[in-house]
């Protein structure tokens, strides 16, 4: 395991030596871009173990993606190797049909401390929920990025993310039902504490969230990029194209079903991800939106 190595799997070329927000951002910006939220593993009959020297081979050698448990972990071990104040924060995911938290800990975020800042750092959730800039950790102010506008209000030291969105152009109309999309404009993400986290907190929610009928991850194949103007996600067989602002104050999402023998083709094409087992796809209705 090596920084040259996980670098030039993200193509980042910049700075090394200094532990500024500016890097941090670009780093950042580079491992979105670069490396999928997925949970193909799920589905293609592989296990995912949270062991680094794993995530670092299936990331960063074998050009794959993960779940935020990979993708944090893999983060934290890069920026704390360049000197930056890190550790895990784990958070609870919101989930918009229910209309409430999970009451699992399942999501794990980086927090880095920078000139007695501290921002959260989250690689690792995907879809239009995922931020493109570390955000500071201070209540009751808009932080726009190009996703959306995001805001963290604390209660009680409870932490709480939003994201409010822009209006939708959605061209093909057969989709515009789709429970994948979200109709809210404003939306809960997820709530977490600054209570500091390990890795091991977080074992027995792998083996759950890969296993567990009632998992959202076994009910949805699904592998998600950020680009460089917004995201690209496969769900099932649904591949939508999202692009952000591209009217003001309107995002353009694109969708189309693909063939079985589409699926395979379109994972390396826009994802960049070569698959070594058979990939099943699935998209059972539940709680996931866009």
């Amino acid at each position: 395991m090596n920084l040259e190595e996980y670098f030039a799997r993200t193509g980042y070329k910049g700075s090394t030596e200094k532990q500024d927000l500016e890097t941090l951002t670009d780093i950042f910006q580079h491992h979105i871009r670069a490396v999928p939220f997925e949970n193909l593993s799920i589905h293609c009959g592989e296990e995912i173990t949270l062991e680094l020297e794993h995530v670092y081979d299936k990331i960063v050698r074998r050009k794959r993606g993960g779940w935020c448990m990979e993708n944090n972990q893999l983060l934290g071990w890069v920026l704390k190797g360049l000197g930056y104040d890190t550790s895990f924060l784990g958070a609870y995911v919101y989930n918009p049909h229910q209309n409430t938290y999970t009451t699992l800990m399942t999501h794990l975020i980086v927090k880095v401390v920078i000139d007695g800042k501290a921002y959260v750092v989250d690689g690792g959730f995907g879809v239009s929920y995922q931020m493109w800039q570390p955000m500071e950790i201070v209540s009751g102010k808009d932080q726009p990025q190009a996703p959306g506008v995001f805001r963290f209000t604390e209660k009680n030291g409870v932490w709480y993310l939003e994201k409010t969105r822009r209006r939708q152009c959605i061209p093909n109309q057969s989709f515009s039902s789709s429970d994948l999309l979200e109709k809210r404009e404003c939306r809960q993400v997820y709530m977490f504490s600054l209570e500091p986290r390990t890795v091991e907190d977080f074992q027995f929610q792998c083996t759950y969230l890969q296993t567990s009928p009632d998992s959202l991850f076994t009910k949805k194949s699904i592998c998600a990029l950020q680009t460089t103007n917004g995201f690209r996600a496969l769900i099932g067989w649904t591949f939508t194209e999202t692009t952000y602002n591209y009217k003001e104050n309107m995002d353009l999402v694109e969708f189309v079903t693909l063939k079985d023998e589409e699926v395979e083709k379109t994972l390396k094409e826009k994802f960049n991800i070569t698959l070594e087992r058979k990939l099943v796809p699935i998209n059972v209705k539940a709680s996931y939106t866009i």
